[in-house]
């Protein structure tokens, strides 16, 4: 087996980007114009930007209103964001096992290194703008041994990389959303993953 490598997703796998971005959501309200529901648009994080945007915003203005979102981004979105449970450890546990870390998220790269670095969460590779499929080129081209994420599309992901999809109940799909999309292993949050590590890695042996 080579060298542990263990991808996760960035957005309520790792980190609790909610309440940032349902901050960002209403500045983009008060710039544009056009109301967006920021609860009901962070309930369902996962997908592209976007996808999210274009509920909300006529067709013609979406380039516009993803633009702003990400002019915003930086001033309201990364304070309010907090580690979720088990983060931490997670990536640690990684390290203990001689392991390297990345994460590959569907947000812009600068964005998540944003977040990163304000978390002081130190990772080894960093890969953004993909989602579902578009994941698994990443995962590939970093010997990625598995992934973590808390979106069936990660599972989806997992599962075009060849790697085991482990899922994390930290999202919007809930545990039985999760296994339906090929999730080997799902866990409650990150709090699990340590101790479940080993068996992790047994997994993706299995592969």
């Amino acid at each position: 087996m080579a060298a542990l490598m263990v991808g996760f997703d960035l957005d309520m796998t790792l980190i609790d980007s909610r309440p940032g971005i349902a901050a960002c959501y209403r500045a983009l309200t008060a710039k544009t114009g056009v109301h967006v529901d920021a609860e009901l648009a962070v309930s369902r994080l996962g997908p592209p930007l976007r996808t999210e945007i274009a509920h909300w915003f006529p067709r013609e203005r979406v380039d516009e209103a993803v633009d702003i979102f990400r002019e915003l981004y930086p001033a309201y979105a990364i304070t309010p964001s907090v580690l979720l449970p088990g983060a931490r450890e997670a990536v640690a546990a990684v390290r203990a096992r001689g392991g390297r870390v990345m994460v590959v998220t569907s947000k812009r790269d600068r964005l998540a290194r944003l977040h990163l670095d304000h978390l002081g969460l130190v990772v080894d590779e960093l890969v953004g703008d993909l989602f579902a499929e578009e994941k698994a080129t990443a995962l590939r081209t970093h010997g990625a041994t598995l992934y973590v994420g808390d979106h069936v599309a990660d599972m989806v992901a997992a599962e075009a990389a060849g790697v085991p999809g482990i899922g994390v109940a930290t999202g919007p799909c809930d545990r039985d959303e999760l296994r339906d999309a090929g999730a080997r292993l799902v866990l409650d949050d990150l709090t699990g993953f340590p101790a479940a590590l080993d068996r992790i890695i047994g997994l993706a042996l299995e592969q």
